[in-house]
């Protein structure tokens, strides 16, 4: 994709755009001129952050069930409809652990972390992938949400740790399938941001050793920056993976 192209005309698609990192990273692209499809399970959500971004002529709100892949094929559609191309997926959408111990978990409640987790964030690939290869100019660049838990787990994270070593393995698969179409696909791998999700992380979670402790956390709008900062490099360069993190958070050395 040429430079001009990239300046003039940058459409990204950002799932779990309602909330959370989903929500910074959709404000910093509104915020630096991108336009963006934002897609989450509700549409209220999303058109509260259009409202803030106040850049409703650069957004487009489309209610969308990741886990579902014809949920997801009309996103990329409505996407293409009504800005012409994708050159930018932020594949973010996901959810977390049923509560206890994983030993005590039904089927259902495994399968519906898989679903999200690892089922959606292929669907939303494989999309893109259709998208960014039959369009002129040709490729884009899609950033898979891993969180830090593709590298390490906390206790009682079976099923979101396992989803998240399998984006990991998503994400460089297809980082090497993506170059025969000038896709560049990368991680942004997340530690403790500030969301309403990980807010009890700053009041007290289980540590590897049986302790509960306080987490130090950061604000979620360095998370989208960090989107942003990736989403801007031409494609002759990528990021495969970037860890974000509270500086003081538990990671490295966890357990």
């Amino acid at each position: 994709m040429s430079d001009a192209v990239n300046k003039q005309k940058r459409i990204a698609i950002v799932t779990g755009a309602g909330s959370g990192i989903g929500r910074a990273a959709a404000l910093a692209l509104l915020g630096d001129g991108w336009s963006v499809v934002l897609a989450g399970r509700r549409a209220a959500p999303l058109e509260a952050v259009i409202g803030e971004a106040d850049a409703s002529e650069r957004a487009l709100a489309v209610p969308t069930d990741v886990s579902d892949p014809q949920s997801v094929e009309k996103l990329f559609a409505a996407a293409v409809e009504r800005f012409g191309r994708v050159d930018l997926l932020f594949n973010n959408a996901g959810m977390s652990n049923p509560p206890g111990p994983f030993e005590e978990w039904t089927p259902e409640q495994w399968q519906g972390v898989v679903n999200v987790n690892l089922n959606g964030m292929f669907y939303c690939l494989q999309q893109a992938f259709r998208t960014m290869r039959a369009q002129t100019p040709r490729g884009g660049r899609i950033i898979n949400n891993g969180s830090i838990s593709a590298s390490a787990p906390r206790p009682n994270s079976a099923a979101y740790t396992a989803t998240k070593h399998a984006v990991g393995g998503l994400t460089k698969s297809a980082s090497l399938d993506g170059r025969k179409y000038d896709i560049a696909v990368g991680q942004v791998d997340v530690g403790n941001a500030l969301t309403d999700l990980s807010e009890r992380m700053s009041r007290g979670v289980p540590q590897a050793n049986g302790e509960t402790a306080i987490e130090p956390m950061m604000d979620v709008k360095i998370v989208g920056q960090s989107v942003l900062y990736m989403a801007n490099l031409p494609l002759e360069a990528n990021v495969l993976f970037h860890t974000v993190m509270a500086t003081k958070m538990p990671f490295v050395g966890r357990g």
